[in-house]
C-alpha cells in the first residue's frame, strides 16, 4: 500500500494578538500597493520583515454583485504566497520547524474580512499532499497575526477579528480535508476507503450518526443507478450516509433541514466508453464533489449549526470489465425511474439520480444540494476557475454563489430552458442520461428529475475542482473547490 499521510493532514496553527516575543520569531508583513494590482513576489525589506502584498482596490468580480466584499482583494493569495516563501527558510533554518513562530504586521487598515481571508490562505497554501518514505521538507507550523499597538484602549473590536480567525481556520481545514481526499492515490481510494475516511473524519461528534450502506443493501434497496456504475470493479460501491441534527445534543433547530449529495466516483476510466489516456489520472479526483461534501458536513457539525443537516455520498469506481454497465442499458433507479444509457462516461450522474432520490423520500428536506465534477461542458462554458449553479430559484442561486465569493470560491449561476425538457425524456425509459442540448444543462435537468418535485441546486465543478498548476491559495492536483461554500452559505 503506498504511504499515503494521515488524514486529515495537521495545519497550520493560526493565532490573533499582542505582538509575540522570542528567538525563532520570522517577522513578516502586509503591505497595501496602490491601484489593482500588486506585487506578485515576497520581498526581504531592508527592516529584515518578509512582505507580501495586497491591491487598493479589488482585481476582479467574483459574481453578479458590485459590493466589495464579493471581490477579490488578494488576502487570500498574499497569504499563500507569504507562507510558501517562508516555508523555504524554515526548511533551511537550522531549528527545528516547529519552534519557529512567523508573525504577520498588518497595514493601518483592515477589516475582519481580510484577516478571515488572509488565514485561509495561510492554511490552504501550506498544504500539499505527497505520497513518500522521504523526508519531506519543513513546513510553517505556527502564525501569529500581530494587533495594532495600542488597540486595548482604542475601542478596536478584538472579538470580530479573533472570530474572523476561528472562521478562516474552519474553512481552510475544510478545504485541505477535501484536498486530502480528492489526492489519494487510485490504488489507496477504494469506495470502503472513502467510506471508512469519512467515518473517521467525523468521529467523536456528538449528534452525528453515521451509515456506510454496503453493495448487498444497495441490491435489497434497488440503488440500480450506483450499483450499473460499480459492477465493472472488483470493489464494490456503497453510499456514505451521515446525519447531522442538533436536537440529538438538545439544541433547538432553527432551519429546516437540507441533503447534500456529492460524487464519489473513486476512480473514473469512463467504462466502455473509455476516456483518452492522457489526463486519465487525474481521474482518482473524479470524487472531489463528495470529498466537499464530507469536508463542508464535519465542519458544519463541529460548529454546531441550527439545522439538520444529511450528507450523502454515493461512491463507485467506474472501470472495464465483461460485468460493467453498457452504452443501451436501462437502468432502474431508487425510486422507480429509470435511466436510458447512452454514455457510460456519464457516470456521475448515474449515482447522483440514486441518492437524490433517496434523500428526498427519507428526509423531505428543504432543498436538496448536489456539487460534483461532472460535465465538461461545465468547464468550456466558465473555465477553470469557475463554478456553475443551477437554481430552481434563480435568487437561491445568486445567494450561494455571493457567499461562495466572499470565501474565495467563484461561481455563476446557469439557467435550466423549459424548451429543453423533452430533451431531457427517453423514448425507450423515463429519461435520457445524456439528453442532447448543453451538456451542463442538460445533466442538472436530468438531476432535477429524481427531487420528488423538491427544490434543487446543482453544483457543476468540473472546472475548478482540478487544478493544474499553482495560483492565489491553490496548488494542483484536487482544489477542494466547494467545502468552503457549502460551510458559508449554511452557517448564514
Amino acid at each position: 500500500m503506498a504511504p499515503i499521510p494521515n488524514i486529515p493532514q495537521k495545519v497550520t496553527s493560526v493565532t490573533i494578538g499582542p505582538r509575540a516575543e522570542g528567538s525563532e520569531i520570522i517577522e513578516t508583513e502586509i503591505k497595501v500597493a496602490p491601484g489593482q494590482t500588486a506585487p506578485g513576489d515576497v520581498e526581504l525589506d531592508t527592516s529584515g520583515r518578509w512582505v507580501a502584498w495586497v491591491p487598493t482596490e479589488p482585481t476582479r468580480p467574483l459574481d453578479l454583485s458590485d459590493g466589495r466584499e464579493f471581490l477579490e482583494d488578494g488576502w487570500r493569495g498574499a497569504g499563500a504566497k507569504l507562507v510558501r516563501r517562508i516555508g523555504k527558510v524554515v526548511d533551511g533554518h537550522p531549528v527545528r520547524a516547529k519552534k519557529h513562530i512567523v508573525q504577520v504586521n498588518l497595514p493601518a487598515e483592515f477589516t475582519p474580512d481580510n484577516v478571515r481571508s488572509l488565514v485561509i490562505g495561510l492554511i490552504v497554501g501550506n498544504h500539499s499532499f505527497v505520497t513518500t518514505n522521504k523526508r519531506k521538507p519543513a513546513r510553517v507550523r505556527n502564525v501569529h497575526v500581530v494587533l495594532p499597538e495600542g488597540y486595548e484602549f482604542s475601542g478596536f473590536e478584538t472579538s470580530d477579528y479573533v472570530d474572523a480567525v476561528q472562521q478562516g481556520t474552519a474553512l481552510g481545514k475544510a478545504t485541505c480535508l477535501s484536498r486530502d481526499l480528492a489526492n489519494a492515490p487510485a490504488n489507496v481510494k477504494s469506495p470502503e476507503w472513502l467510506a471508512n475516511q469519512a467515518k473517521q473524519a467525523v468521529a467523536g461528534l456528538d449528534g452525528v450518526k453515521v451509515r456506510l450502506r454496503d453493495a448487498g443493501w444497495l441490491e435489497d434497496k434497488g440503488f440500480g443507478g450506483i450499483l450499473a456504475v460499480g459492477r465493472g470493479s472488483s470493489r464494490p460501491p456503497m453510499l456514505i450516509e451521515l446525519v447531522w441534527d442538533p436536537q440529538k445534543i438538545d439544541k433547538p433547530r432553527r432551519r429546516r433541514t437540507v441533503v447534500l449529495v456529492g460524487k464519489g466516483v473513486t476512480f473514473d476510466t469512463g467504462g466502455i466508453s473509455v476516456k483518452p489516456a492522457a489526463g486519465m489520472d487525474t481521474m482518482r479526483t473524479d470524487m472531489t464533489g463528495g470529498a466537499s461534501v464530507i469536508a463542508a458536513f464535519r465542519a458544519l457539525a463541529e460548529q454546531q449549526v441550527p439545522r439538520k443537516i444529511v450528507a450523502l455520498i454515493p461512491t463507485a469506481e467506474n472501470m472495464i470489465d465483461g460485468k460493467s454497465y453498457r452504452p443501451g442499458d436501462v437502468v432502474e433507479h431508487y425510486g422507480g425511474l429509470t435511466s436510458e444509457v447512452t454514455n457510460t462516461d456519464a457516470e456521475g450522474r448515474m449515482i447522483l439520480a440514486d441518492a437524490i432520490s433517496y434523500g428526498a423520500k427519507k428526509y423531505k428536506p428543504t432543498a436538496v444540494v448536489t456539487i460534483a465534477t461532472l460535465t465538461g461542458a461545465a468547464k468550456l462554458a466558465l473555465g477553470t476557475r469557475t463554478g456553475a449553479v443551477f437554481s430552481d430559484n434563480w435568487g437561491a442561486g445568486v445567494k450561494l454563489a455571493r457567499r461562495g465569493a466572499t470565501v474565495g470560491e467563484n461561481w455563476w449561476p446557469m439557467p435550466m430552458q423549459e424548451y429543453l425538457e423533452d430533451n431531457v425524456t427517453s423514448k425507450i425509459a423515463d429519461v435520457r442520461q445524456t439528453p442532447k442540448g448543453p451538456g451542463a444543462t442538460t445533466a442538472a435537468m436530468f438531476l432535477r428529475r429524481f427531487t420528488r418535485d423538491l427544490p434543487l441546486i446543482h453544483l457543476d465543478i468540473a472546472g475548478p475542482g482540478r487544478a493544474e498548476s499553482t495560483y492565489d491559495e491553490v496548488t494542483p492536483v484536487g482544489t477542494g473547490f466547494g467545502a468552503r461554500t457549502l460551510v458559508q452559505w449554511l452557517l448564514h
